[in-house]
């Protein structure tokens, strides 16, 4: 299999894997809260990684260190939290949609601050993209006013950190192995997520229930197939593709996502589907090659 091939491949899995990750968070808020999600999500996510790459963390040399560092705090530590809490305040297929503004976010980050080129024809699709973010937010208060849309800002955050992440892994990383630079994130970020959970008082109010049981599985299939899987393929799709290419699978997981929200009983009104076809435009006019 050639790397067009495989970078295709890669993009379809994830958005399958990924797409079902917003409801599993949502299952799994049931019985947690959004910090012990965050918490756990990283500290699973490590041990797997730790038993399948932890002979892949010699390949890291010192120069290597700060930018996998980075890479793990923008791309996973952060966003963990800030998805957990936007979930927790608005339906996941909306939190879905709002993560499909990350090629944008990747192509102006990439041209700010890693010289990577920028084509002026791609504004437009940077431009119908936000109105389509604010057409969803702003629909979105209004069909579900019991519903804080200031969460919104959270998937937004979440973006702008996995834009950097991609940019990051792209420049810096480039000649280290995918499971070695993810390995290498989870293994900085596993003592700050149990820290979290310590300072939150998790180890002396946590009670073990039918519904923090049900909790704790979502999370396990969340961490090892969502975030530890993932990520692996992610960061090889990043090194045999671009940045904003590889981003583009922000715009097939909604697909997804929405269809099991849709399935657990979500609302979702005509303007705001035609608000995410709007943003997928802009995405598809920003990865469109002349």
């Amino acid at each position: 299999m050639n790397k067009q091939q495989q970078k295709w491949l890669y993009l379809v899995v994830l958005s399958l894997v990924w797409g079902s990750s917003f409801i599993l968070m949502k299952k799994a808020l049931i019985g947690l809260t959004p910090i012990q999600l965050g918490a756990f999500r990283v500290i699973i996510t490590a041990l797997f990684l730790l038993l399948i790459g932890f002979k892949k963390l010699k390949n890291i040399q010192k120069k290597h260190w700060k930018w996998v560092l980075l890479s793990a705090l923008l791309g996973t530590f952060f966003p963990a939290f800030l998805y957990a809490f936007a979930i927790k305040g608005i339906d996941s297929s909306i939190a879905s949609i709002l993560n499909s503004i990350t090629p944008f976010n990747a192509l102006w980050i990439g041209a700010a601050f890693f010289s990577f080129s920028f084509k002026k024809s791609q504004l437009i699709g940077i431009l119908i993209g936000l109105v389509g973010t604010v057409t969803l937010i702003m629909q979105g208060a209004d069909l579900n006013p019991d519903q804080n849309y200031w969460y919104a800002l959270l998937p937004i955050l979440s973006s702008i950190g996995y834009a950097f992440n991609v940019n990051i892994i792209k420049k810096y990383l480039q000649d280290l192995d995918a499971l070695a630079i993810t390995t290498g994130n989870f293994i900085l970020i596993i003592v700050p997520a149990i820290l979290v959970l310590v300072f939150t008082d998790f180890f002396t109010e946590f009670q073990l229930n039918s519904e923090t049981k049900s909790a704790l599985g979502y999370i396990f299939v969340l961490a090892i197939l969502g975030t530890g899987v993932a990520k692996i393929l992610f960061n090889k799709l990043i090194q045999i593709s671009s940045p904003v290419f590889s981003t583009s699978v922000t715009y097939l997981i909604p697909i997804v996502a929405v269809m099991w929200g849709i399935v657990d009983g979500e609302k979702l009104s005509l303007i705001q589907l035609l608000a995410g076809i709007i943003i997928l435009i802009g995405v598809y006019l920003v990865n469109k090659k002349k």
